[in-house]
């Protein structure tokens, strides 16, 4: 049972800055609402800017959206593996099974909770021994923490298999100073309604490549070949950004940075509430190379030292009114994917079975803040 008449704390809930209503209105005034216009212009070229690096920036409805275009553009079709980090949500490996491709999975290691590079290897060997080299390989900077892209990009470089970089929880976050969003072949974002900023719904595809920009909104605008009529010569998709959408895009990210920096303290905030719990750790970088956004706060909870579970923070909070959720359930012991290859140990069913998604908002009050560490600090 929850506590009557305490509003409820969300795990990340959108968090306007202000301007939004004024790119918004702008696109009313003058009618822009189409899945084109100023507004989609112009948080592109804020995208592109922020993330430096030559980025060419398309606007998508969505992240999914993103990595389902960047596997098109990569040549992945039915018959086709594609290699993807089991520790993930299922929007990540959704898109192979949209080309009629099938994953191969790959666990974590334990600094970054992200794509392990040794099973990585292991998998492509065992798959090009099998005869079926994979297309493609699904990285994803977890909860805004950088894989190990120099371990990671070494790997896809010698096998010659190009990365697709699944930042969608990490815009804002580095890897030796260079931006999340930059290191794949290709690489997508997300603005769903609990990322660090948002669009309401919506994502991005990022290439070095102008022509990949290019041709991603050809595909995503239906495919329409230039003629005065509507001619088609292949498929295409209905995955553009819709103006008014970037509108709200356009006002989050004059904030970005300022999400960054308070997501960053809710981390502390729960290090400085479990620094004195053995048993008890709080997800970290690993060392000065990664800068996480840190979109998500999680623990990891050892209950032979502890005496209790993740699972029991998470009830203690709920009993409050609080939100919390259990680590991503990794893909590979997902039903829908429970036959699908899968190269590794333990480590992400493990932290899936000992780890608890904290509130970690840029918008939490102090009041909320107090409310939270009232229960867990009761608690533990």
């Amino acid at each position: 049972m929850t506590k009557m008449g305490n509003s409820r704390i969300y795990v990340s809930s959108p968090d306007m800055g202000g301007s939004e209503q004024k790119f918004v209105k702008q696109a009313f005034d003058t009618n822009w609402v189409a899945p084109l216009g100023p507004n989609v212009d112009g948080f592109e070229n804020t995208l592109e800017e922020y993330l430096k690096e030559e980025s060419s920036v398309a606007a998508l409805s969505s992240g999914t959206a993103a990595l389902h275009l960047a596997l098109i553009l990569l040549g992945v079709e039915r018959g086709d593996e594609v290699i993807c980090q089991s520790m993930t949500f299922s929007a990540s490996a959704n898109p192979i099974v949209y080309q009629g491709a099938s994953p191969v999975f790959v666990d974590s290691e334990k600094d970054t909770w992200s794509i392990c590079p040794n099973h990585l290897e292991e998998a492509i060997k065992d798959r090009i021994s099998k005869g079926k080299k994979p297309k493609a390989i699904i990285g994803v900077h977890i909860y805004g923490m950088p894989f190990k892209v120099d371990e990671i990009k070494a790997i896809s470089e010698k096998y010659e298999i190009p990365l697709v970089e699944d930042a969608a929880e990490a815009l804002g976050s580095t890897y030796n100073n260079q931006k999340c969003g930059t290191f794949g072949d290709i690489s997508i974002l997300s603005f769903n309604g609990n990322k660090i900023i948002t669009t309401s719904g919506g994502g991005a595809l990022v290439s070095k490549d102008k022509n990949i920009k290019k041709r991603a909104i050809f595909l995503a605008t239906q495919a329409r070949d230039e003629a005065s009529h509507y001619q088609h010569s292949e498929i295409g998709y209905n995955y553009r950004l819709s103006n008014i959408c970037a509108g709200i895009g356009r006002g989050q990210m004059e904030v970005l940075d300022e999400h960054v920096l308070l997501r960053r303290e809710m981390n502390q905030f729960y290090k400085d509430i479990f620094k004195n719990k053995e048993g008890i750790s709080v997800f970290s970088e690993p060392s000065d190379k990664y800068f996480s956004n840190h979109w998500l706060s999680c623990v990891v909870v050892d209950e032979s030292l502890t005496g209790f579970s993740s699972e029991a923070i998470r009830l203690a909070l709920q009993k409050d009114n609080i939100e919390a959720r259990p680590l991503w359930k990794p893909m590979h012991l997902q039903p829908i994917f429970s036959k699908a290859p899968y190269y590794g140990n333990q480590i992400s069913e493990n932290l899936f079975n000992n780890g608890v998604c904290l509130p970690s908002g840029s918008n939490l009050t102090a009041s909320e803040k107090q409310r939270i560490k009232k229960v867990l600090t009761n608690f533990v």
